[in-house]
């Protein structure tokens, strides 16, 4: 994972250093696959997961830990201000039926102490270990579903931002045709050519187109805005797109793409449930492996030092080493209540994995049935824009001869841009239908 961050890095520097410099002065030039790169460097989400890896990477050596040897060391001074009396019986000192009080101990304690530690066997740290290890594969599948999840995000929007862009493109061709039609509409009034509910139709026409006109612009700003966040730049930087539809969609090879096959075990999120599975069948083992003992050993070592003056103590030193060995005997029940719940849960995964299997079998073929159709449709709309343009030419031509009506003309612009709206949205259908699949295949 952290060759591919750093070829992905490489590649930014070597091809997108203009985009980079760019960036630093407030403005960024990026191609989709620039975009999506510099997304997977500095999205926020992507960022978080990247987190959760090392995360991961530092509880997998903190458990390894646990087995390594420990030591640790302590240490004591005592000052006792008034020894410890008791009574003995006055034999001891040639003095029969009397008690005689002694002072036991001397003035100054002190100890000093060190113990080594090691764990010999225990059957839940195995398979705490082969958790820690599954954890931090499952944390780098989630990183690489952020990562697509990004990109198919950067695409969205890159797309929306290309759309809207070709969709005002055309309505400022129409709004300019429109406004030359009022001119001419307006000088055919002053000769009695026309009346003047067609300047009035006119006029409404520019308004309209004009309305659809501001009302686009700002969903162009909305979708760039959609794209700064992906990219994880600044709300005011200024992004110029350098591919357009036309690269776009010259590139796109619906016959490869639907005979490419599927395999489920490269799609994320199946091996993320595949995942949950074998974590809940680590789940069962570490509640079986409980019943086992646990065996350690230890070695201490220390010395005690004993005296009236500080600087003046008599040590002994002392040493043991050994061995601890726990044994489970009765829990009443218990373990066997947390094994038969595990084995629920385990049964449970391995049904919502088979589940997940069959919705991507399932989502797989409508995916591929959704792109031929979109593909069938955008070939479809695109050749009804063409004659829509050519039947709103004719009538054009028509009105400014005196032989159609102002009503007329404005129908056949109406179908005209609705042909280019249904050529748009049948445009962004493809283009949205063909990135789903990719991403099942794990093409992104």
């Amino acid at each position: 994972m952290k060759n591919r961050i750093l070829a992905t890095l490489l590649i930014i520097l070597l091809n997108g250093g203009y985009a980079f410099t760019q960036q630093n002065s407030g403005e960024m030039s990026l191609s989709l696959k620039e975009a999506e790169e510099y997304a997977i460097l500095h999205n926020k989400m992507v960022m978080a997961s990247k987190l959760d890896v090392k995360s991961s990477d530092l509880a997998l050596w903190e458990t390894i830990s646990n087995a390594l040897p420990q030591m640790s060391a302590s240490g004591s001074f005592n000052d006792n201000l008034k020894l410890m009396t008791t009574l003995l019986p006055g034999d001891f000192f040639g003095k029969p039926g009397t008690k005689v009080p002694v002072t036991f101990g001397s003035q100054f304690n002190t100890s000093l102490s060190g113990q080594a530690t090691m764990l010999l066997f225990n059957a839940p740290f195995w398979v705490g270990l082969e958790t820690t290890k599954l954890a931090q594969k499952i944390t780098a599948d989630n990183l690489e579903k952020s990562e697509q999840d990004t990109k198919e995000s950067v695409a969205t929007a890159y797309y929306l931002i290309l759309v809207s862009d070709k969709s005002l493109q055309i309505l400022d061709g129409n709004l300019a045709n429109l406004n030359e039609i009022l001119k001419s509409t307006k000088a055919m009034l002053a000769a009695g050519m026309a009346e003047q509910t067609d300047v009035d139709q006119m006029v409404s026409n520019v308004t309209m187109v004009e309305n659809s006109r501001s009302s686009l612009q700002r969903s162009i700003e909305l979708n760039y805005n959609l794209l700064r966040f992906q990219l994880g730049v600044a709300a005011d930087t200024r992004i110029k797109l350098v591919d357009n539809l036309e690269s776009i969609t010259n590139n796109i090879n619906v016959d490869a793409l639907i005979s490419q096959e599927f395999d489920e075990n490269k799609n994320v999120n199946y091996r993320l449930i595949q995942g949950q599975e074998l974590m809940s069948s680590l789940s069962l083992k570490s509640q079986k492996a409980v019943v086992l003992p646990t065996l350690a050993g230890f070695y201490t070592y220390g010395t005690n030092g004993m005296g009236d003056k500080i600087s003046d103590q008599r040590w002994f030193p002392n040493s043991i080493i050994g061995m601890q060995i726990s044994i489970p005997i009765f829990a009443s029940g218990q373990r066997y209540t947390k094994i038969k719940r595990a084995e629920l849960n385990l049964e449970k995964a391995r049904v919502t994995k088979d589940m997940v299997s069959d919705q991507l079998k399932i989502q797989e073929k409508q995916l591929r049935y959704n792109l031929v159709n979109a593909n069938l449709q955008y070939k479809t709309q695109k050749a009804n824009v063409e004659v829509s343009k050519r039947v709103y030419s004719s009538m054009e031509n028509k009105f400014r001869q005196g032989m159609a009506s102002s009503l007329d003309l404005t129908q056949s612009n109406s179908l005209y841009l609705q042909a280019e709206n249904n050529y748009v949205s049948a445009l962004m259908n493809l283009l949205q239908t063909k990135l789903a699949l990719d991403k099942l295949l794990n093409n992104l």
